[in-house]
């Protein structure tokens, strides 16, 4: 089994749940600057007209580098609220909405001040969810080159293509538009429910 380095995301995508469930360890790079044009405060849903981004505004200038705990959430606008109208639009018909929503309500119902917090609460709340046992732990030093740990923190940048296939699974609008993969861990969960663990171990990145 494998150490991992992944950079914590909102309500990651598939992807970052494969390199998770076949680790031993995953490190979630907490040191680095903060990178716009990111998943770290965008998430990819399947609505009726196809795939959706949720954007989670950030108080951030690209002048001033500043470090990703260091970051701002944008609280003024009504953020929250509005994902969550999104999510019930999209799933409300999935077989697996109603089972999950009420253990993600907290996200939704309490203001936090910066993302990376936000991210990290989002991956405790996803993995009890799922429940999935994973060991976790934060960096303490940013590595360009970890000698220790494979490197996925590629997974995070918006434009970077898979090399390996994801397989099919049902998705609610999948007979309007087809399959569109590698969304939010949330279309797989509100789709495959319990069989989601089973899902993300049979893939390989």
């Amino acid at each position: 089994m494998q150490h991992i380095l992944l950079y914590p995301a909102y309500f990651p995508n598939i992807a970052h749940f494969v390199a998770m469930v076949n680790a031993e360890m995953v490190y979630f790079e907490v040191c680095d600057n903060y990178q716009k044009q990111s998943y770290r405060n965008r998430a990819e849903i399947y609505g009726s007209n196809g795939k959706i981004a949720l954007t989670v505004p950030v108080s951030y200038t690209q002048k001033n580098r500043q470090l990703y705990k260091d970051v701002k959430i944008a609280n003024e606008d009504n953020w929250q609220l509005q994902h969550l109208k999104s999510l019930q639009s999209a799933y409300s018909t999935s077989p697996f909405f109603e089972y999950y929503v009420d253990d993600l309500m907290p996200l939704f119902e309490k203001s936090f001040t910066y993302i990376l917090d936000f991210n990290l609460k989002c991956f405790e709340i996803l993995i009890d969810s799922l429940q999935i046992n994973l060991a976790t732990s934060n960096t303490s030093v940013f590595e360009k080159e970890p000698n220790d740990k494979i490197d996925y923190r590629l997974l995070v940048n918006r434009n970077h293509k898979l090399k390996s296939h994801l397989d099919d699974y049902t998705q609610v609008f999948k007979e309007k538009h087809g399959f569109i993969p590698n969304l939010s861990i949330l279309d797989l969960l509100f789709n495959e429910g319990p069989n989601t663990e089973l899902y993300l171990k049979r893939q390989h990145l």
